[in-house]
């Protein structure tokens, strides 16, 4: 798996949310037949149960048929605190819980997805420090005026992993040429980068995707970007200095930085701003010889950049449309990375049917969703602690795929779901709550958590409610087909799964005694098995402890009828 992909949880910030429960908390009253919540469907219909609401309860019917009938039941956490969790116990009666399955091995963490993650978490200090009418910068006169190709000008880049513009020291003074000038996009490439470096026609070529497809595929997906160096331009700003951020033995074991935005560009007042005040993108050079750390040759650079280009730009949107044109805050850490992963699929939908550039773009994201499926019990959505996990990623970045399919068709298209999302002053679940229509949060989640499993699930006689579906993405085969298709084309496809990752484990009704963590978002999966002709069954849905969950987890019980 490629070592470039974005970020990773610093491990010394942001504690979970987490309470323990209190030893003097009574337990819950056992469930009888009469308690509360109810659960009585048809083939394919589905609840959520509210256990705050029902004493923690769930009762099920008997089963009269002479076949077996089969729930799949999620205890999820719809809370929209980040990194909130709480240990959970479901079943009857206080008995040992099975060992928890383990979940697989993450990946080590990148100083990419470490780097990245200190970018978004500053731009969220910086925006708390700075006074609400003075966050945006003044309004930039109506008259632009472009780059000219061979403009000489320097700029204050970023030379360490701890960046920090109130830092002077961890930032480096370049000098850079515009090589190539488009409508959008001004190519500038760093006068300290080693030679021979990107040709005339490579850089042609790059200047083509920024300018003509990847950046009108972002401004119409989440709207525009600022302007506060009156160029109209964004500049591509291809530097030494990104890739001496890591030395060569850094490389080999934890990664590189390919390319990133950084708020504190278009912040204009000290000591939070790098002093550029100005749309940029930062990238790596073109270094075959590996003088400045590990090496990148013209192909992989030519390849990775725009991929990375298309994901900061839509930060670089959002910070924009959040911060400098409202005077809100930043985008939650968890929403606004999601948004990023879906800008890469994105836009390498745009080269379809072009499959090999297609891979490029949605491998990563494929990945890092089976890395999620196969526990997602495991990992937050709603989150920054674990923000640079690989999983968590592949989980925000399913979370807007599901919006962006459920919500576009009302909406009237892909791009109006995603433009609500970054044209807004809400962040994170009010924000979610309002692309959806007005649908609440705990529900929209009560669904996606559902649809994870039974999207394209067939079973014989059950049919998923659309409301239960994504629409782009068939997982249970697409991933045994973009395997085949990437390694096609070069591309390490090992470590992606050729079979659906997401195996519940199978629980007989009438003895279920299961345990584990929710974290706020994300669930457990479990298929109940009701023997043919077994009486009535309840579950109780409770703390470590036996009593009560949270009100603030949000606690629920989604319960669909598979057989």
């Amino acid at each position: 798996m490629p070592k470039r992909l974005w970020m990773v949880a610093l491990p010394s910030l942001v504690a979970a949310a987490c309470s323990s429960n209190s030893p003097t908390q009574p337990p819950l009253a056992p469930c009888t037949a009469t308690s509360g919540g109810q659960v009585s469907l048809g083939i394919g219909a589905y609840t959520a149960v509210d256990p705050t609401q029902t004493a923690g309860c769930a009762v099920f019917p008997a089963n009269p048929s002479g076949s077996t009938i089969e729930y799949l039941v999620v205890p999820q956490s719809a809370s929209s605190i980040p990194d909130d969790s709480q240990a959970f116990k479901l079943g009857g009666n206080p008995l040992a819980a099975p060992p928890a399955r383990r979940a697989p091995l993450a990946a080590g963490p990148s100083v990419a997805q470490q780097f990245d993650l200190r970018l978004r978490r500053a731009e969220r200090e910086f925006a708390a420090q700075l006074p609400r009418p003075l966050r945006a910068p003044p309004r930039a006169p109506a008259l632009v005026t472009p780059v000219d190709s061979g403009n000489i000008r320097t700029f204050k880049v970023c030379n360490t992993l701890a960046c920090d513009p109130t830092k002077a020291s961890t930032l480096s003074t370049v000098t850079a040429t515009a090589l190539k000038v488009g409508t959008h996009i001004a190519i500038y490439v760093d006068n300290a980068a080693p030679q021979p470096g990107l040709s005339q026609t490579d850089l042609d070529n790059l200047r083509s995707v920024f300018d003509t497809r990847l950046y009108e595929t972002d401004t119409l997906a989440f709207g525009r970007e600022s302007d506060i160096d009156s160029n109209g331009m964004v500049i591509v700003l291809m530097s030494a200095k990104v890739n001496a951020m890591v030395t060569a033995a850094q490389c080999a074991v934890t990664g590189y930085v390919a390319g990133f935005f950084f708020g504190a560009d278009l912040i204009t007042r000290p000591p939070f701003a790098t002093g550029n005040a100005g749309e940029i993108f930062y990238s790596i050079v073109p270094d075959p010889s590996g003088t400045l750390s590990c090496s990148h040759s013209v192909a992989s650079v030519t390849q990775l950049v725009p991929v990375t280009f298309v994901h900061e730009f839509q930060h670089m949107i959002s910070f924009n449309q959040h911060f400098l044109v409202r005077g809100n805050f930043p985008e939650d850490l968890w929403l606004n990375e999601g948004l990023s992963h879906y800008a890469e699929e994105n836009g390498g939908r745009t080269f379809l049917p072009d499959t090999a550039t297609f891979c490029r773009y949605a491998f990563g994201n494929l990945y890092n969703s089976a890395q999620y499926f196969t526990a997602p019990q495991t990992y937050f959505l709603v989150d920054t602690a674990g923000i640079g996990g690989l999983a968590n990623r592949g989980a925000y970045w399913l979370f807007v795929r599901y919006l962006v399919d459920q919500y576009g068709p009302t909406l009237g298209s892909s791009d109006s779901v995603t433009r609500r999302l970054d044209r807004t002053a809400l962040i994170g679940a009010a924000n979610v709550s309002r692309a959806a229509g007005g649908t609440a949060f705990p529900t929209v989640l009560a669904h996606w958590g559902l649809a994870n499993y039974v999207s394209d699930l067939s079973l014989p006689g059950f049919i998923p409610p659309p409301e239960l579906r994504y629409v782009t993405w068939q997982f249970r085969t697409d991933y045994q087909t973009m395997k085949t298709a990437c390694a096609a084309f070069g591309l390490n496809t090992g470590s992606l799964p050729s079979q659906f990752p997401l195996t519940p484990a199978v629980v007989d009704a009438g003895s279920a005694q299961v345990s584990g963590m929710l974290h706020a978002g994300s669930g457990s999966y479990y298929r109940l098995q009701h023997a043919a002709g077994a009486p009535k069954f309840t579950l109780l849905f409770s703390n470590s402890a036996g009593g009560a969950l949270r009100t603030t987890l949000v606690p629920r019980l989604n319960v669909i009828r598979l057989q």
